[in-house]
């Protein structure tokens, strides 16, 4: 028989080898996951600094996006390329499109290098060729030097695939919701200053109209992400947050027509996309979240792409049933709209993403 004291021994040893932990966490010299992992572990509060420079580089990549449309006519106009002035539209719709197309067509390779080679190249080069091409873009003597820096412009700038799974490789967990909300809230008032920026420095009626359109857009869109969203996010989680915001959706977009001459402030409600983001980027891993990324602004792009034309018919065809007995005139087109809605909200029923154990959790409650 063991005599007291080696009993005593073999008791410390097994307390100790149960209260050491099985697998201990260790960081790679040079790996930039292990950098990031170790400085969440390290620093559990809001990494602010870094949500900054995110906010910044996502809002200046939109500016390119919108600045061009309120200007797009009369440039169009002083390339003589269109031979009335029915055709302005015409010719200025390819390019808006062609941004839309050229990112399209390459916002996956730009996740898929992302994903190989780091975020932070990609970023930088999408940066830099934004600033190149959208100068020469602004020195365009012919039609087709427009298209093609426009068509640059958009197929050089993989940044936006990157950046977002940027923001969820430096957030822990639980401050998720408010990286991918300022994300959001970077890429709408990208879009809002840009087209502010474009009627400005175009014609003095035109900078009035944009100003007053945006301006209650870009205080909606910056409120309530900022500092509503994060808190629904964290009770609802983000399917019933977009479950929720999808109805709401639906019934906003039922009384659309008759609201047209109200204020909209409260029309802005990008809480989907928000939810879109966290899930895409929590259904895959890190060296596959560029790719991911990548992959979802390329099917995004690409209905911004021809969203435009399809939309064009679709009011066309409105405007000749004004007086029809079944949703009349503009009312038909938000009823399509209404159906499109009614599609996303069906399908965040079924399991088209891979759901971490704590969504599904705040899902099912």
């Amino acid at each position: 028989m063991a005599g007291g004291g080696e009993i005593d021994d073999i008791h410390e040893t097994a307390t100790a080898t149960t209260a050491a932990p099985l697998l201990e966490k260790v960081y790679w010299e040079g790996c930039p996951g292990c950098a990031a992992e170790k400085r969440k572990e390290e620093n559990p509060g809001i990494p602010y600094l870094q949500f900054f420079r995110i906010w910044i580089i996502i809002l200046v990549s939109c500016l390119p996006i919108t600045f061009i449309y309120p200007f797009l006519y009369f440039m169009i106009r002083d390339l003589h390329v269109a031979k009335t002035v029915e055709d302005i539209g015409f010719y200025g719709g390819f390019v808006g499109a062609s941004y839309m197309l050229g990112r399209a067509l390459t916002s996956t390779v730009w996740g898929m290098v992302a994903d190989r080679i780091g975020r932070k190249p990609v970023i930088l080069f999408g940066i830099f060729s934004t600033v190149v091409f959208n100068t020469l873009f602004g020195l365009s003597t012919h039609y087709w030097m427009a298209i093609t820096t426009r068509f640059f412009v958009g197929s050089l700038n993989g940044l936006l695939g990157p950046i977002r799974a940027y923001t969820i490789e430096i957030c822990r967990d639980e401050h998720q919701a408010i990286g991918m909300s300022l994300d959001s809230t970077a890429w709408a008032m990208g879009l809002i200053i840009g087209s502010v920026i474009g009627g400005y420095l175009a014609q003095k009626n035109i900078q009035s109209y944009s100003l007053t359109t945006h301006y209650s857009k870009g205080v909606s869109v910056m409120v309530y992400q900022t500092f509503i969203y994060p808190y629904i996010e964290r009770i609802l989680g983000p399917i019933n947050t977009s479950r929720v915001a999808t109805v709401l959706s639906m019934v906003l977009l039922f009384t659309y027509p008759p609201m047209t001459h109200l204020s909209r402030p409260w029309l802005q409600i990008v809480s989907i996309v928000t939810c879109t983001y966290i899930l895409q980027n929590n259904s895959v891993t890190q060296d596959q979240r560029g790719t991911a990324n990548g992959l979802a602004t390329t099917i995004m792009s690409f209905f911004k792409a021809f969203a435009p034309a399809g939309a064009g018919i679709v009011f066309s065809w409105a405007q000749k049933r004004q007086h029809a007995f079944f949703f009349p005139g503009d009312q038909m087109v938000f009823f399509m709209l209404f159906v499109v809605e009614f599609i996303g909200l069906v399908w965040t029923f079924k399991p088209f993403l891979a759901m971490p154990e704590q969504f599904s959790s705040k899902s099912s409650s």
